[in-house]
Parts: C-alpha cells; sequence; structure tokens
C-alpha cells in the first residue's frame, strides 16, 4: 500500500505558532483535518491567533498554548496539556525562533552593530531561544514519543543554515547600513546537524526527524528590499507563506515515512547559486 499523504487526524503541535509561518501552517493543518496545537511565548499574539482559528474552525481540533521553549517546565506542560486533550503528539514542528526582520525600512529595532561590535548580550539571547530551546522542546516531545513508540519531529531551519547572508540584500541605496545580523546564523546552523543527531538517535526507536529550510516569506515588504530580492533570487520573488503548506504536510504524513535526517529546501533556488 502507498503511504498516504494526508493528516487527518494526526496531532500536530507548532512551536511559535503565532508567527506567519506557524500561523499558515495551523490554518492549512486544520483544513486538513489534523488536530493543531499551537504555542508562542507572546501572548498577545497568541490570543490573535486563537480567535483567528476559532473564528473558522471547531474548538475540539485546536488548542492554544502560551508556552516558553526555553523553560524545562513550560516545556514539559506543553506536551503534557497537548497529549491530555488529544490523547497523543503525532508530530512537533519546531518553528519557534527570534529573527531579525527587515519588513520596513525604518525600522530601528534591528541592531546594526557589525559583526565585530555585535553585542555578546543578543547573541546569547538567541542562542538561548534558537539553539537551547530547540534541544529542550525537542527532549520534552521525545519522552512522549518513547512512550508511543512513534513521533515525527519537523526542524525549521533557515537558508542562513546553509549558506551565508548576502548583505547586498539588505543595502537600499539609501545610505542607511544594514546588516543581517550573527546571532540568527550562529543559532540557525545548527538545526540541520541537530536534525542528523535526533533522526540517527532515534531511528530504530519509532521517531523521525527532519528538517525543512524556508527563505524570505513576503509580508509587506519594502520595495527597495523586493527589488534586490527579486535581482538576487533564480525565481526572482519571495516566497508566498501557503507555498510552505505542501512541503510540511508532506513531511508531517506517512507519506515521507521512510526519510529521516533530511532537510528539505524551499528557497526559490537561493541556495543553489
Amino acid at each position: 500500500m502507498t503511504p498516504s499523504v494526508s493528516i487527518t487526524g494526526k496531532v500536530i503541535l507548532i512551536t511559535g505558532g503565532a508567527g506567519q509561518i506557524g500561523r499558515t501552517l495551523c490554518e492549512g493543518f486544520l483544513k486538513q483535518g489534523a488536530l493543531v496545537a499551537i504555542s508562542d511565548w507572546n501572548t498577545e499574539a497568541l490570543q490573535a491567533s486563537e480567535r483567528e482559528m476559532l473564528s473558522t474552525f471547531a474548538p475540539a481540533g485546536f488548542m492554544a498554548l502560551h508556552h516558553n521553549i526555553t523553560q524545562e517546565d513550560s516545556n514539559a506542560n506543553c506536551i503534557a496539556r497537548v497529549v491530555e486533550n488529544f490523547g497523543k503528539l503525532d508530530v512537533l514542528i519546531n518553528n519557534a525562533a527570534i529573527d531579525a526582520k527587515f519588513v520596513d525600512a525604518s525600522d530601528k529595532s534591528v541592531n546594526q552593530s557589525r559583526f565585530e561590535h555585535y553585542p555578546a548580550a543578543l547573541l546569547r539571547r538567541s542562542v538561548e531561544v534558537n539553539l537551547t530551546g530547540t534541544v529542550l522542546m525537542t527532549q520534552a516531545a521525545c519522552r512522549q514519543m518513547l512512550i508511543q513508540q512513534s513521533g515525527n519531529i519537523i526542524n525549521v531551519a533557515s537558508t542562513y543554515s546553509v549558506v551565508s547572508p548576502n548583505q547586498s540584500l539588505y543595502d537600499y541605496g539609501d545610505g542607511n547600513i544594514r546588516y543581517k545580523p550573527i546571532d540568527y546564523i550562529a543559532s540557525k546552523s545548527f538545526i540541520p546537524n541537530f536534525t542528523r543527531y535526533i533522526a540517527t538517535f532515534y531511528a530504530k526507536e519509532g521517531i523521525r526527524c527532519n528538517a525543512i529550510v524556508p527563505h524570505g516569506i513576503y509580508n509587506n515588504h519594502p520595495r527597495s528590499f523586493l527589488d534586490n530580492w527579486n535581482r538576487l533570487s533564480p525565481m526572482g520573488r519571495m516566497c508566498r507563506a501557503e507555498e510552505l503548506i505542501g512541503p510540511f504536510t508532506f513531511l508531517a504524513s506517512d507519506a515521507s515515512s521512510y526519510m529521516t535526517g533530511s532537510t528539505l529546501t524551499i528557497d526559490g533556488g537561493w541556495t543553489a547559486w
């Protein structure tokens, strides 16, 4: 029998679920009959996402949890509540992360220090969330999946865990210096090898682990940024968030049952040159 790409009835937990990728995946999964839990540390964003989902989907198939992946007790409680509500945990999507965004050309929130002056405190903060938090959350999920003797982990990597940023992408020609900072690159680069570690460690215990490399999700970016992006991208455009639903669905389904330790790249060809 050919394994099905269906995720109907699958229990899927998405960390960072109130962000753009998390909300898009949640809606896409719910439309396909999955049972979905989203978690996020941002209470306001989480509540807004919960209202959005419950305006369209039945509450029996969805739950939203306030959750901090850097706290072991919070991770354990998150997993326990998902299992209490849905009876199991089929898929964990490690999506929560700190990432400097360049959505607004006038945004001053991104620290623009060159590498040699980048603040150590910001580096440590990103490592604590993107690296340590991902490890701690995966530990909590694996403990539950070992009880079930089955499980599926999907890590969200980045093109910047595969290649270095092309800093010219952030030069809008307006005289303002912008750099994609080192904290995200340093903390995300571990994801592909962490994926291989988990995959090989648990391969004979019913737990799979793969990673997806997304890149450049359109979110009302300024024209100057889009012009740079279109020039540098082989496909000449950014990704639409809904274009991630198919790849994530495939990895969450039994159709990918013989895949573990793999990295699936969804980047419009960005890392191909």
